[in-house]
């Protein structure tokens, strides 16, 4: 079992971060990756006992993916360096991946206490409308999709593509687990504020357009069905609506006073036709792939089951 925690310039907070954890976890090797810190962030680290390691490329995701690529174990528990998420949750989480076989936890901000405890608004908006947008894009109901506070699954670390390379990672996490059927579960936990003088590294503005970015992006990859077939209906719909009055006129004259807007209608209609038969196409591939991620999470599992007969 691992504790892995990514940091970008948390020398205030990583201390207590790791002495936490090592208390309620002591069994577990914890991991810290530093991500190009200016202030001292690995040194204190390595003095409270953690293993140090270093990700030179910047970005959340960026980090997370050299995480997953590095170490193989039977459970892994991910929390910030920032000591907004209490060590107390810790051994339920990994209880839920080791006796439930669970593939992903969630520690769940959102129903206890992120709202009065956050002083951004703005970022108690964003949640909400990214839990929303998930949860009703891709039929689930995971409690808190942003929070960076998650234990896995062997079987979900090695089969997972990392592709996001900052914060949006963890709205990547939670559409792979939706979408290829993994099981998953909420763990309530307090939620406490930054103490002061730490710092976030989250941009609510530019951070959240990257989030919504992300959730249409996957949602165009995960769903292509519904999503051309959307575009195709739209596009129909207008070229319809254009072209009826042209036809009513056709009827009533014998004649066509508006080709220009005959033809845009029929490029349009066209188009429709396209995006329909693309959506098809890409849903025909997908479902491919999904036939291939199957057969690799068999392999990955009798791997795993390999490694612990050793």
């Amino acid at each position: 079992m691992v504790i892995l925690i990514p940091c970008y310039n948390e020398s205030k907070t990583i201390e207590n971060v790791v002495t936490d954890f090592r208390r309620v976890l002591p069994e577990a090797t914890i991991y810290v990756y530093d991500n190009n810190s200016a202030d001292g962030t690995d040194e204190i680290a390595r003095k409270a006992g953690a293993v140090v390691r270093y990700e030179h490329q910047q970005g959340k995701g960026n980090v997370i993916r050299r995480m997953f690529s590095e170490i193989d174990a039977e459970c892994y528990l991910m929390v910030d360096g920032d000591d907004t998420y209490p060590a107390e949750a810790a051994p339920e989480m990994v209880e839920k991946i080791l006796g439930d076989r669970a593939d992903m936890i969630v520690g769940d901000r959102l129903s206890s206490t992120y709202f009065e405890e956050n002083k951004r608004p703005f970022h108690n908006f964003g949640n909400s409308i990214v839990r929303w947008s998930i949860n009703t894009l891709f039929k689930n109901d995971i409690k808190d999709i942003m929070t960076g506070y998650r234990a896995f699954s062997y079987r979900f670390v090695k089969t997972f593509s990392v592709l996001s390379k900052g914060f949006e990672i963890e709205t990547e996490m939670s559409i792979h687990a939706i979408d290829k059927n993994m099981f998953v579960e909420n763990v309530i936990i307090d939620y406490r504020d930054r103490p002061a003088g730490s710092e976030s590294k989250l941009n609510t503005y530019s951070d959240g357009f990257k989030v919504l970015k992300t959730i249409m992006r996957l949602f165009r990859t995960y769903r292509p069905g519904v999503f051309f077939g959307v575009i195709a209906a739209v596009l129909a719909i207008i070229s319809a609506a254009f072209f009826i009055p042209v036809f009513t006129a056709f009827k009533r004259t014998g004649e066509v006073a508006q080709f220009p807007t005959l033809i845009v209608c029929g490029f349009v209609m066209i188009a429709a036709i396209i995006s329909y038969f693309a959506g098809v196409v890409l849903k025909t591939i997908y479902q491919k792939n999904r036939q291939d991620f199957e057969m690799d999470l068999y392999r990955v599992t009798s791997e795993m089951q390999m490694k612990m007969d050793r």
